[in-house]
C-alpha cells in the first residue's frame, strides 16, 4: 500500500513533429526567438514596415551623401581649374600606389579576426532565431529602397 506506482509519459513523435514550425526542422533546436509569442503574420508585418523605413531612409540618406561627395569633388575641380588650389598630382599618386600595396598586402592573408568572427557568428545565430522577422525585414528594406 506504501509503495507508489511507476508511470510514464509518453511522446508521440509525430505529433511533436506536427506541432513544430518549418523554421525549427531546418535550422534546428537553437532557432527559437522571443518573437515566436508573435504569430506568423504579425512577426512578417513587424519586420516589413521597419524594413520599409529602413529602406527609405538609407536611400534618402544616399542620395544625399552622393550628392554631398559628387559635389564636393566638382567644387574641386573648379577650384583647381581657376588656380584657387594646386593639386600635387605626384603626391596624390605615390599616396595611391602606398594604399594598393597596404590592400593586396591585408587581402592576401583573407582570415577574418577573432573579434570580426565571433560578431558574425552573433548574426548568423540571431538571423537562425528570427527567419521569419528578417525575412520580412528583408523584403521592407527593399520596397524601401525601391520607393
Amino acid at each position: 500500500t506504501g509503495l507508489k506506482e511507476n508511470t510514464f509519459d509518453m511522446l508521440d513523435l509525430t505529433e511533436y513533429t506536427k506541432n513544430r514550425p518549418w523554421w525549427r526542422k531546418i535550422f534546428g533546436p537553437s532557432s527559437g526567438s522571443s518573437a515566436e509569442k508573435y504569430n506568423v503574420a504579425t512577426q512578417l508585418v513587424i519586420g516589413g514596415v521597419t524594413g520599409w523605413c529602413t529602406g527609405f531612409i538609407f536611400q534618402k540618406v544616399g542620395k544625399l551623401a552622393a550628392t554631398a561627395v559628387g559635389g564636393g569633388f566638382f567644387l574641386l575641380q573648379i577650384a583647381n581649374h581657376t588656380g584657387y588650389i594646386k593639386v600635387d598630382w605626384k603626391l596624390v599618386e605615390r599616396d595611391v600606389n602606398k594604399a594598393k600595396q597596404q590592400l593586396k598586402f591585408h587581402s592576401s592573408g583573407n582570415k577574418m579576426s577573432p573579434e570580426v568572427k565571433s560578431k558574425v557568428d552573433e548574426v548568423i545565430i540571431f538571423l537562425k532565431k528570427n527567419v521569419i522577422l528578417t525575412g520580412g525585414f528583408a523584403g521592407g528594406f527593399l520596397l524601401g529602397m525601391a520607393s
